[in-house]
């Protein structure tokens, strides 16, 4: 599995300076390979799957999440594509959708605040429309789930299905689509989905930019990455993931890094006490954070 990812960053055009491997009580992480500069950008990435804030669906485009300007880009429906590539790109998936009356769904996730089903919505779409393979997300680390969660779960998945079946789908393109592969990409979503805030409009406000968290209000969107997803946690972190002008991403190094060090992102914000942060990642990511700033109570 790593040796694979290894050889897909070794054929991109310029390699960035990691490699992913197992740390000592961590799972997987990434390492630098050599000496790296605070300031420097190490690599970029584009989502897996990707899916704008529900409030902002005529805000920011439908494909890459880049904010609406006055008078750019155009429309297709209810949704919004900042310019003919976005809609290109999203023609696969959006075509499927808009087969299907997605009412009763959007009723749900909307009056219980839910955001990740639409992102699962989103990758069967593209799972249909033979964009992705329906285990595109089983490299990544799952979630661990509760029985109410499991529960609620269920009932999006019945609407979800239900929702495709009344559209019409032929059952030989939706043999994926079953419980245990809603429940199974959702684990996965919930855990390594990025909340997006485009926190820069240039590439000099990218290298300036130290910021170590975005606001939930302030967020265009979610997006699930693949690389990114392999970076652990530090509350005092040496890495930093930032957004320009779309869901593409860039990792930034915070300070100097040594050859052979473990690159780190904070997954919350940073600026918490520590109470809090313990709080938040136990509740949200499923483990209690050790890490210096931590352990020393700061």
């Amino acid at each position: 599995m790593f040796h694979h990812l290894r050889r897909r960053l070794l054929c991109t055009a310029a390699a960035p300076p990691i490699r992913v491997a197992l740390t000592e009580s961590s799972g997987r992480g990434v390492f630098a390979t050599r000496p790296i500069s605070a300031g420097e950008v190490l690599h970029s990435a584009q989502p897996l799957v990707s899916h704008p804030s529900p409030p902002l669906i005529h805000e920011v485009c439908y494909s890459c999440l880049r904010k609406k300007s006055g008078s750019g880009g155009g429309s297709s429906g209810s949704c919004y594509f900042c310019s003919d590539a976005c809609r290109e790109h999203a023609k696969g998936f959006h075509g499927v959708e808009k087969k299907a009356d997605w009412s009763l769904f959007d009723d749900h996730c909307s009056s219980r605040g839910l955001k990740y089903p639409y992102m699962a919505k989103r990758l069967a779409c593209m799972v249909i429309s033979g964009a992705v393979s329906a285990d595109c997300l089983d490299i990544l680390q799952p979630a661990r789930l509760h029985q109410g969660t499991l529960t609620e779960m269920e009932e999006e998945f019945v609407l979800l299905d239900s929702t495709f079946r009344k559209a019409g789908f032929q059952e030989e393109i939706t043999t994926f689509l079953t419980k245990e592969w809603y429940i199974n990409v959702l684990a996965r979503i919930r855990i390594n989905a990025f909340r997006i805030e485009l926190v820069a409009s240039s590439y000099e406000d990218l290298l300036s930019s130290a910021v170590a968290s975005v606001s939930c209000d302030a967020a265009v969107g979610n997006a699930v990455y693949m690389l990114p997803s392999f970076y652990n946690h530090d509350c005092d972190p040496n890495t930093h993931i930032v957004w320009l002008a779309s869901a593409d991403a860039r990792l930034k190094a915070l300070r100097n890094i040594e050859e052979g060090e473990e690159l780190r992102i904070c997954y919350i914000d940073a600026s918490m006490d520590v109470d809090a942060r313990q709080r938040i990642l136990a509740d949200g990511f499923g483990f209690e954070c050790r890490c210096q700033r931590c352990l020393s109570g700061d």
